[in-house]
């Protein structure tokens, strides 16, 4: 649905430039959900606005549904309202002078001019139902709340049955409880309509739970491209590891590998004992690497429970996040975050014993 090769963009201020995509590529199936995940000025909002057309890249290409609608090379610029595409703002960018049900119709004078009045009351709507704004379409926009004016501007990008719909940041101006329901909202949306959807966020847990794949970028780079569960279980940079979860870094030095095949399991030595762990690529008995181990891969006890080959160490801190609880735990010079269940977290000052769990840790490539 959405093919982008080799794409680069430049930002030049004086005698300084800087480079917001370099030649970046990515491929987006029909129906898929990609999200754009990574830290402010990584690029991730530049790459949105050239495919919606409203950056113009350096170079490069972009593709949707098999039509080019840039090629530096062909040059083939195709204007932003001639894309088929929907778009939602991270400010909503809801008009104040209209009702709901005005704002929500106002792209189908463009893009759908050989629609009636009629047609377009109907059509307005059914889309206002679809977003359970149906009983406010004759309320003034700024009368909205924050959440229904996400609503709103969803509705809006969404009228016009649109190819691609492309959202920058658009829970970001949520309140926590809100932000949540509409996470699971945008996702039962999305996908009930088979729309092919990208989102940009630096909220690893609203990527994680909306798309179908995460890319993680970073200067102007794509770091890795993976399904959210493995992103987040099989890391394969330190950045990467950091920026999805709190990964804690481990040394590790490999003492046995299986033999074949490009991804395999290995017993790895660590400070804090020996590990079964996964690899990406085969590695050599003796090869050091770093070992990626989420706060949850970490085994707590009570010091002198039962934990074949733990470390002891002692809890210097503990923050209570509902049914979890995240401990900072000090063995010798390290510090470790680890996440347990609230009714098994010892308190602060506690003497503990630490153990990574085998086959929940990766190595990084």
């Amino acid at each position: 649905m959405i093919s982008i090769a080799d794409l680069k963009q430049v930002y030049r201020d004086g005698a300084t430039t800087h480079a917001a995509l370099r030649g970046v590529s990515v491929e987006v199936a029909a129906g898929e959900f990609l999200a754009l995940l990574g830290p402010s000025g990584c690029g991730k909002t530049t790459l949105l606005r050239c495919i919606a057309g409203l950056t113009e890249p350096e170079s490069g290409t972009i593709a949707i549904d098999g039509e080019t609608v840039y090629s530096a090379a062909e040059h083939i610029n195709v204007p932003a309202r001639m894309r088929d595409i929907g778009m939602v703002f991270q400010s909503y960018a809801i008009w104040p002078h209209m009702t709901v049900a005005q704002n929500a119709a106002f792209p189908l004078r463009y893009r759908r001019p050989e629609l009636g009045a009629g047609q377009v009351r109907e059509r307005t709507a059914e889309v206002l139902r679809l977003v359970h704004l149906d009983a406010l379409a004759d309320r003034p926009a700024p009368a909205l709340s924050g959440g229904q004016q996400q609503r709103l501007a969803l509705a809006r990008a969404l009228i016009s049955d649109p190819k691609v719909l492309l959202l920058d940041e658009p829970l970001s101006n949520l309140d926590a409880r809100l932000r949540e329901e509409m996470r699971f909202e945008l996702r039962a949306l999305t996908k009930r309509l088979g729309v092919t959807t990208i989102l940009v966020t630096h909220e690893q847990a609203e990527a994680l739970s909306l798309a179908d794949v995460v890319a993680v970028m970073d200067d102007g780079r794509f770091m890795q491209i993976s399904s959210p569960r493995d992103l987040y279980d099989r890391p394969r940079t330190e950045f990467v590891a950091g920026f999805v979860g709190r990964a804690n870094l481990v040394p590790a030095e490999v003492i046995a590998t299986a033999a074949g095949g490009s991804a395999q399991w290995v017993s790895v030595s660590t400070p804090y004992g020996v590990v079964e762990c996964y690899t990406e690529r085969p590695r050599a008995a003796g090869e050091r690497a770093t070992l990626a181990v989420q706060p949850e891969a970490l085994a707590i006890v009570p010091a002198g429970g039962d934990l074949h080959g733990a470390v002891t160490g002692t809890v210097e801190g503990a923050a209570f996040i509902g049914d979890a609880t995240e401990l900072v735990v000090r063995v010798g010079d390290t510090v470790l975050v680890a996440k347990v269940a609230t009714t098994d977290a010892p308190a602060a000052g506690a003497a503990v014993a630490v153990r990574i769990r085998a086959q929940t840790c990766t190595l990084l490539s």
